[in-house]
């Protein structure tokens, strides 16, 4: 059999990451580096949120410029990885009896597309995304990427992209190396040690950390592509963390890698 693809939740935080050269985009580029080529990429983005599932099913994605306020540099970045629909057919069979519809207008939103170009400049590996269904409670998302679980197998990298403390409301723009501030350093920390621990449920239940989970996840898009990822995970995967700090004291860049345990 042919090695298990590992699992990914990047921190991706702002999109001016696609124009730099810094200690994250370096540690993403160290990641592609280091495992197996995959075959194909499954991304769940905090940016497509839809009512029910979505998979994108287009022969050639568009690269989505969903922001505004950045350098027109930005906006010229173009990341024309090849789409697979036999793929987004398969994320549809895993995920039967759910519905999930075969989205052709979407495309690479910058939650994928700013990592990716880091990780796999050439853009040649074909991408699929999968929406974040808005009406799931996160033991369904969890369950999701448990049933997707056996695209890792079938030599497809499924990626989510998001942030584990992201409040841009509060973000402390004096401090673009931080520290973060208590409450998110405190969150992130008990996240960190829940996701060693391999303790799910804890994750599901972030509202029970009281006011440092209502701060770090304001919004659950940027939190729930990581309960995506943690239902793929196998459980004999060895943990790996990178870019682990927080920045402008509320947005957190912690990238999280499940692989197969050396033999």
């Amino acid at each position: 059999m042919a090695q298990r693809m590992p699992v990914v939740f990047f921190g991706h935080g702002s999109p001016m990451n696609a124009l730099a050269d810094n200690d994250v985009t370096r540690a993403w580029a160290r990641i592609a580096a280091a495992m197996p080529r995959p075959r194909a990429i499954l991304c769940i983005s905090a940016h497509w949120e839809t009512r029910g599932s979505a998979v994108t099913a287009m022969e050639k994605p568009r690269t989505i410029h969903d922001f505004g306020r950045f350098p027109q540099a930005l906006f010229d970045v173009r990341y024309p990885a090849p789409g697979e629909p036999a793929l987004a057919a398969r994320v549809a069979a895993l995920l039967d009896p759910t519905p999930v519809a075969m989205d052709l207008e979407w495309g690479l939103d910058h939650g994928t597309w700013s990592v990716l170009c880091k990780a796999w400049p050439a853009a040649d590996i074909p991408v699929v995304q999968l929406s974040l269904d808005a009406g799931l409670g996160l033991e369904a998302c969890v369950d999701i990427g448990r049933r997707l679980a056996p695209l890792r197998d079938e030599g497809v990298l499924i990626a989510g992209s998001g942030n584990i403390v992201h409040n841009l409301s509060l973000m402390d723009w004096q401090a673009p190396q931080g520290p973060g501030f208590d409450w998110a350093e405190r969150f992130s920390a008990d996240i960190h040690q829940a996701i060693a621990a391999g303790a799910t449920e804890t994750i599901v239940h972030y509202d029970r950390f009281g006011q440092g989970g209502r701060l770090a996840v304001n919004s659950e898009e940027h939190f729930r592509p990581l309960l995506y990822v943690l239902g793929a995970r196998a459980p004999d995967d060895a943990v790996r963390f990178e870019t682990d700090h927080i920045e402008y004291g509320s947005l957190s860049m912690t990238t999280v890698v499940f692989e197969q345990a050396a033999a």
